[in-house]
């Protein structure tokens, strides 16, 4: 097949998949509203991004959620059977969230940095 002489990109590129890859890549264009493949995969090549993740952050961060629910309900179990709530409770929760919260600033960040 010729190339015309006034083609604004004149260089192909060729690569294969497979139709499981295929399909995906269909999928992705229809979510993304682009019906032309050419264009969609120009576009990811020169504007997408790969984002590798370390969940090691998200397990600290899970685990300290666990943590607070444990003592959520511990306490809730204590004031369900004293009628009574103690300060001390409610400064370890909110000592423990600001943890979290910090947390899940810092993980923030990190993908906003990535971005």
């Amino acid at each position: 097949m010729a190339v015309k002489a006034n083609r604004e990109r004149d260089i192909k590129i060729t690569f294969y998949v497979k139709q499981r890859e295929l399909e995906f890549i269909k999928k992705k264009m229809a979510i993304a509203k682009i019906k032309n493949m050419s264009g969609y995969i120009r576009k990811m090549a020169c504007d997408g991004y790969i984002l590798n993740v370390n969940f090691d952050d998200f397990k600290e961060l899970f685990a300290k959620i666990g943590r607070i629910s444990g003592n959520v309900n511990q306490i809730a179990k204590r004031v369900n059977s004293t009628n009574k709530l103690y300060q001390d409770d409610v400064d370890e929760i909110k000592s423990r969230m600001e943890d979290v919260w910090r947390l899940v600033n810092s993980l923030l960040s990190e993908i906003k940095k990535a971005g």
